[in-house]
C-alpha cells in the first residue's frame, strides 16, 4: 500500500503560559492509503490536536505531508467531522448543505449538484431525506449528512473527531457499520479519535494510543477478524492491552 499521509517530527506546544508544556512531542507517523486508523488515549493527550495539525487548523513544528505536499492550510484533501451535532446550516435542506461545499469549490452544474447529492444521500442511507431540514434530524441522522457532505468532495482522508460519542448505544453501533460499508464501497482513508476501546477495535483496521505525554505509546494492527464482537478471538488480549495502557496513564498522574 501507498503513504497517503506522513508525519514527522510532529511538535506543537501553544506557549499559552510562560512554562507552557509541549501538547504533541516528536510524533512521526504514515498512514496508508484505505487504512482505518483509530486513536485511543486518555483526555488531554493531545489527539484532538494532532488531528487538527493535519487538517490544517493549525501550526506546528515538523512536518505533515499528503502525498508527499506539506499541509499548510485546510484543504478539500482533508476533511473533518466533529462530534457537535450542529455541523450543519440550521436554514439549509439536507441537500443544499451537502451541495454548499461543492459549490465552493465550482461545481455550478445543477444536474451535476443533485447528482453528487443524492449519490451520498443514498450512500449514507439516507435516500429521500434531501428536503428536509437540519431540526427536523435525530442525531445520528444528522452526523449521517455531515459524513455525505464530507464524503461529496471525493478528500483523499476523513478525519472524525469522536463523531459518534454523543449517540445511544444502538445507534451507535448501526453508524460504526454504516461507517465501515462506506469505507470499503468508497476506499477512503479515516483517522477516527475515540475514548471508547471497543469503538477502535470495531473500527480501526490499526489502532494508536497516545500517552498523556503527548506521544504514541503503542502502535498495532488490530488482528481481530470482523465483524468484532466481545466473543471474538483475541478481542479479550486487546482490550487488556489498551485498558492497561488507560489505567497506567492514570497511574502515571497519581
Amino acid at each position: 500500500m501507498s503513504a497517503v499521509l506522513e508525519v514527522k517530527g510532529l511538535t506543537k506546544n501553544y506557549q499559552d503560559t510562560p512554562d507552557s508544556r509541549d501538547i504533541l512531542k516528536d510524533i512521526s507517523l504514515t498512514v496508508n492509503h484505505g487504512e482505518f486508523i483509530c486513536i485511543l488515549g486518555p483526555s488531554g493527550c493531545g489527539k484532538t490536536t494532532l488531528i487538527r495539525c493535519i487538517a490544517g487548523f493549525e501550526d506546528y513544528e515538523g512536518e505533515v505531508l499528503v502525498e508527499g505536499k506539506r499541509v499548510k492550510r485546510p484543504d478539500i484533501d482533508r476533511m473533518m467531522i466533529f462530534q457537535d451535532f450542529n455541523q450543519l446550516f440550521p436554514w439549509k435542506t439536507v441537500k443544499k448543505n451537502i451541495q454548499y461545499p461543492l459549490k465552493v469549490n465550482g461545481v455550478k452544474d445543477k444536474d451535476e449538484l443533485e447528482r453528487i447529492a443524492e449519490e451520498n444521500l443514498k450512500l449514507v442511507g439516507l435516500e429521500g431525506k434531501g428536503d428536509l431540514y437540519p431540526h427536523q434530524l435525530s442525531g445520528g441522522m444528522k452526523q449521517r449528512v455531515a459524513i455525505a457532505k464530507g464524503l461529496a468532495l471525493k478528500p483523499k482522508i476523513i478525519l472524525m473527531d469522536e463523531p459518534f460519542a454523543s449517540l445511544d448505544a444502538m445507534t451507535r453501533s448501526k453508524l460504526q457499520n454504516r461507517l465501515l460499508d462506506i469505507k470499503e464501497k468508497e476506499d477512503i482513508t479515516v483517522i477516527f479519535i475515540t475514548h471508547n476501546i471497543q469503538e477502535a477495535l470495531v473500527l480501526g483496521d490499526r489502532i494508536l494510543f497516545m500517552s498523556k505525554q503527548g506521544k504514541i505509546k503503542i502502535d498495532t494492527q488490530n488482528t481481530i477478524a470482523r465483524p468484532v464482537s466481545p466473543v471474538s478471538e483475541g478481542y479479550g488480549e486487546m482490550w487488556k492491552l489498551f485498558h492497561d495502557a488507560l489505567w497506567g496513564e492514570d497511574e502515571d498522574t497519581k
